[in-house]
């Protein structure tokens, strides 16, 4: 099992679940996660590396901070967490909400990232996901969207709305107990949902903040997108115009939540990648 340690960075404490040595590869999970989304995927790869599993700001058991999910302000924090360790580098793994700050760290501080493998998520506004968007966002973007609905309306019924999405992401199949039950305490309270969709309030400033980036910089790192369903290669073609070394995939019968739902086709990618 990792360690978990709690990690002051940029005014908060991060919950951070460490493991193994050797290269360094942090994972930011997405929602309605934690750092467990990625259990599966950490004991695949083995103890040959240094995991760094953090529970994004205002997520899990981090700090539920008041401000700062916006993709520009998780990507500072991801950075400051790797100077805390005395990380001089890392590959740096995003998926759903974690893909925007991952993609940022690795276009604003490529000194910091070896690598990055990006999935299941988009990059702000920039073209390519038009086919994906083409019947607009997903419902729950306008939902989690609204400051203070969603929250007054699912108290007392987040078990049922966790569900929903977990069930969805692994094409109806579930996940394990022990893991539902902890991403479905995870999200209980109305504090700890006011923070999940805190990340959805930020998405037209993480947006902006993606488009003057992208004006000013190329994604040099080399970089891996993985797609299943519902995102397809709508990642990989926002990426595709603006990345010099971009290796494009997607996993076929895969649901939303791909390191727990097909980590093993997940890990065959990953490994040749790290390596």
């Amino acid at each position: 099992m990792p360690e978990l340690r709690r990690i002051p960075v940029n005014g908060i404490e991060l919950n951070v679940a460490l493991t193994g040595s050797g290269p360094a590869v942090l994972l930011l999970h997405g929602f309605p996660h934690t750092w467990q989304l990625w259990s599966e995927v950490i004991a695949g790869l083995g103890g040959g590396y240094r995991i760094i599993a953090p529970d994004l700001r205002g997520f899990g058991a981090s700090t539920r901070a008041a401000t700062g999910c916006d993709a520009k302000s998780l990507s500072e924090d991801a950075a400051a967490l790797l100077e805390a360790l005395d990380v001089p580098s890392a590959t740096v793994v995003g998926i759903d909400a974690g893909t925007p700050p991952a993609f940022l760290l690795a276009l604003e501080r490529p000194e910091l990232v070896h690598r990055l493998v990006v999935m299941e998520g988009l990059v702000g506004r920039l073209p390519g996901a038009e086919e994906f968007l083409r019947q607009g966002a997903p419902w729950w973007f306008g939902f989690h969207a609204v400051p203070g609905l969603a929250e007054e309306v699912l108290v007392g019924n987040e078990a049922r709305y966790i569900d929903f999405f977990l069930d969805a992401g692994t094409l109806g199949q579930g996940l394990p107990a022990h893991l539902r039950d902890a991403f479905v305490e995870a999200y209980t309270g109305r504090d700890a949902l006011r923070c999940a969709f805190a990340y959805y309030r930020a998405l037209p400033d993480s947006a902006a903040q993606i488009e003057r980036a992208v004006a000013a910089k190329r994604l040099t790192v080399p970089t891996m997108s993985v797609g299943a369903h519902p995102v397809g290669r709508a990642l990989e073609q926002q990426l595709r115009p603006i990345a010099d070394d971009l290796a494009g995939h997607l996993i076929e019968d895969c649901g939303h939540i791909i390191p727990l739902h097909r980590p093993d086709a997940l890990l065959q990618l990953l490994h040749p990648f790290l390596a």
